[in-house]
């Protein structure tokens, strides 16, 4: 049995973890046995409206009185009890802070080897050592190597793996094809926790002020480098969004210039994006702003050097003053609207 740790926003599950599902059944299908989910606090049992259509069968809904914020320590040692009862071949992840910080915990709970931002496993056979392709250094360098334990500890790298129904093409454990079997079976599971589990926790959320479609869920991100010369001219940008119902965002130089906030940063330090398409203007391609927009489906370079390294990389590029092709680009998407 696979057991995935899933995220989740008052019991809608994220978009990450479902990823995480994707990767998931895929070793259910090498190892045997079914897809059984972890869901932690009062919400936990929502979540398995949405999760038998991706292949899920049973839901873990931890729960205790004080699950009212985040405590690492205590998710973690509640993921290590859970573990001693279902004794699982793997327990699977999503590639976030949190998803890392509660499979480390785990792991040092329980003396388990953990990999971090997985993104293929070749052989995941019960029973034996896996061999596992991971992203390192950002996605710079992809890493082969080997895990073995009766319980190996996994998280799937962010956007590496398609969010997809169980149903669409998905293989049972038994060979057979995976259907919507309706909602999830929610188990509740009460972990033995004590106050030194809730020294580290949450002590409360600040929303961001930033409006519009956020950065990380926008389907469309235009991103503004050094060559946007200052703040004033982010302004062709994000009409540019606006048009295209999406999100502006910046490199780091950008944001070292002060023309942006952090909060617009893309890359390694930054946030990770998947649009469907990033339209990079200004923009070089340092391997730390490509980071984190691998995960674009597409990208459009507009720049004025055809032999920066962003040109290289996107699939689609424009040579020319980013001040002269954004405004015609928003006039022609004016008129065909």
């Amino acid at each position: 049995m696979i057991l995935a740790f899933v995220e989740h926003e008052h019991g809608t599950p994220a978009e990450t973890s479902l990823e995480a599902l994707t990767f998931a059944r895929r070793l259910a299908d090498d190892a045997g046995g079914p897809v059984e989910a972890v869901a932690v606090g009062d919400e936990a049992g929502a979540v398995a409206d949405a999760l038998g259509e991706y292949g899920v069968e049973t839901v873990h809904a931890v729960t205790h009185e004080r699950f009212d914020a985040y405590a690492p320590e205590a998710w973690g040692a509640s993921a290590a009890q859970l573990v001693d009862d279902l004794a699982p071949a793997a327990v699977v992840a999503p590639g976030t802070d949190r998803g890392h910080e509660v499979c480390a915990h785990l792991g040092a709970k329980r003396d388990l080897p953990m990999a971090a931002n997985c993104i293929a496993v070749e052989s995941a056979a019960a029973g034996e050592a896996w061999e596992l392709t991971r992203n390192r250094w950002g996605g710079s360098l992809r890493e082969h190597t080997r895990i073995d334990a009766e319980t190996k500890l996994l998280t799937a790298a962010e956007h590496e793996f398609p969010v997809e129904p169980a149903g669409d093409g998905g293989a049972a454990a038994d060979g057979g094809t995976v259907v919507d079997g309706g909602a999830a079976t929610v188990v509740d599971f009460a972990p033995d926790l004590g106050d030194d589990h809730f020294r580290v926790r949450v002590d409360r959320v600040e929303e961001s002020d930033v409006e519009g479609v956020p950065l990380g869920e926008a389907r469309v991100v235009v991103g503004g480098g050094r060559g946007v010369g200052g703040p004033e001219n982010y302004d062709q940008l994000e009409e540019l969004a606006d048009l295209l119902g999406g999100a502006v965002g910046a490199s780091r130089a950008a944001v070292n210039e002060g023309w942006r906030p952090h909060d617009d940063q893309i890359g390694l330090t930054g946030a990770k994006i998947s649009p469907d398409i990033y339209i990079a203007c200004g923009i070089s391609g340092a391997v730390q702003h490509m980071v984190g927009c691998k995960g674009a489906e597409a990208i459009l370079a507009i720049n004025t050097d055809p032999e920066a390294a962003i040109m290289q990389k996107g699939d689609y590029a424009v040579v020319g003053d980013l001040h002269e092709v954004v405004p015609a680009l928003n006039d022609a998407i004016r008129d065909a609207q």
